[in-house]
């Protein structure tokens, strides 16, 4: 390459920065166009019907992406392919499905779809940063991009075009997560591998029970809690009241500590004088994610697992968390 370094450097920062500039152009642009869209969208969701996403070169694969995030997000959607919808794959749309047809110009073959679609009964989102196109002209809703100048030098390839619509498709799919009150429980079954399936875990499957979730009488003494901690290898053990059986504290490695402070008869004493009172607990049908969240939070490294009745079942202790990719 018979460039300098610093020539490299310096184009790759301006590419970088035509692209940064469409996004902010795209951004500070947005407007009504965009809610009637939103609300588009939303509505052919509500009803049961598909997004159909539909583009032509680089469009097409812009178009794949965005396909994948709102699949992601429970948003339905599917591809269609310009020239194999001519071919029979028009099969796949209905009537009440809403097609997002993606093209820079708006004068791409992509507007071949338009009647076809139409005679369908799909609506119609043009997907383009020419406001004044025949692709805009015959459609229902706009979903604009503003693009300066393209990074390519040549001002040939889409470069800073691409990145504003996929940004903007992006910002769609989101603005549709939060309206349609889509939680991170719901993501995660549409992702059961890798880290994010691991959200879909219960506490009931992290938590240690029978000997290893050690608890006794707030009665008890400290000397017989660090036993039965030791005995259980767990850095925390649950008190409770000698009647009810409720959770009424914690001792943990932390409260043993201080409590050596007290004197030299500490030991002895009642566990109730150094316990934790009222300490964070969860249910056994919470979410992993629920517990990894109190963890971070109150900054804890065990949390009581506790039934209808306030009554300790189990202990989560934060050692287990990353051997489940919790962490």
């Amino acid at each position: 390459m018979a460039v300098t370094s610093k020539t490299i450097l310096s184009r790759a920062r301006s590419c970088i920065q035509i692209e940064s500039d469409a996004l902010q152009e795209t951004a500070k642009n947005l407007g009504p166009e965009f809610v009637q869209t939103a609300r588009a969208v939303e509505a052919t969701l509500e009803s049961g019907g598909k997004l159909v996403f539909s583009g032509v070169g680089k469009s097409a694969h812009i178009a794949q992406k965005l396909v994948a995030t709102f699949n992601s997000t429970g948003a339905t959607s599917t591809f269609l392919d310009a020239t194999q919808a001519l071919h029979g794959d028009l099969g796949l749309c209905r009537t009440g499905d809403l097609a997002i047809l993606l093209s820079n110009s708006g004068q791409t073959e992509v507007l071949r779809l338009v009647p076809l679609l139409r005679r369908a009964g799909l609506g119609l989102v043009a997907f383009t940063s020419r406001a004044d196109s025949d692709l805009a002209a015959h459609a229902d809703q706009l979903l604009l991009y503003h693009v300066p100048r393209e990074a390519c030098p040549l001002a040939l390839a889409p470069t800073a075009s691409t990145t504003a619509a996929l940004a903007l498709g992006d910002a769609l799919a989101m603005v549709l997560l939060q309206a349609r009150g889509f939680t991170r429980d719901d993501f995660a079954r549409n992702h059961p591998g890798g880290n994010i399936g691991a959200l879909l875990v219960r506490v009931r499957d992290l938590m240690r029970t029978a000997e290893r979730a050690p608890q006794l009488p707030h009665t008890a003494t400290v000397q017989d809690a660090i036993l039965a901690m030791t005995k259980a290898k767990s850095g925390a053990i649950a008190l409770v009241h000698p009647r009810s059986g409720r959770l009424s504290g914690v001792l943990t490695d932390g409260d043993f500590r201080r409590s050596a402070l007290s004197g030299p008869d500490f030991l002895t004493q009642p566990v109730s004088r150094f316990m934790t009172r009222r300490p964070k607990t969860i249910r056994a049908e919470a979410m992993g994610v629920d517990a990894l969240e109190l963890f971070e939070k109150h900054q804890i490294d065990d949390l009581i697992v506790v039934d209808a009745q306030g009554k300790p079942i189990g202990i989560v202790d934060g050692q287990d968390l990353p051997k489940l990719k919790l962490l």
